[in-house]
């Protein structure tokens, strides 16, 4: 995990459980094959819990308390 992402992601959510949930909830996303929201080279090898930090510290991803209601990623 990459610690300057996770300092960065961390200051846009308060809620520590809730910060948890939703960069699990898009970093899961991200390994079933959704589209990244940030630039990344053709042979990236950053983890999906790595872009999903990234994604949250430049505020491409919002994490609010309603997002449990999505139901998009259920089958």
């Amino acid at each position: 995990m990459n610690e300057e992402y996770l300092a960065r992601a961390r200051t846009k959510v308060d809620d520590v459980r809730l910060f948890i949930n939703g960069v699990s909830k898009r970093a899961a996303q991200l390994a079933k094959g959704w589209r990244r929201l940030v630039p990344s080279p053709p042979n990236d090898e950053r983890s999906c819990l790595d872009i999903a930090l990234l994604e949250v510290a430049e505020g491409r991803v919002v994490i609010t308390q309603g997002d449990d209601n999505d139901s998009s990623d259920k089958e």
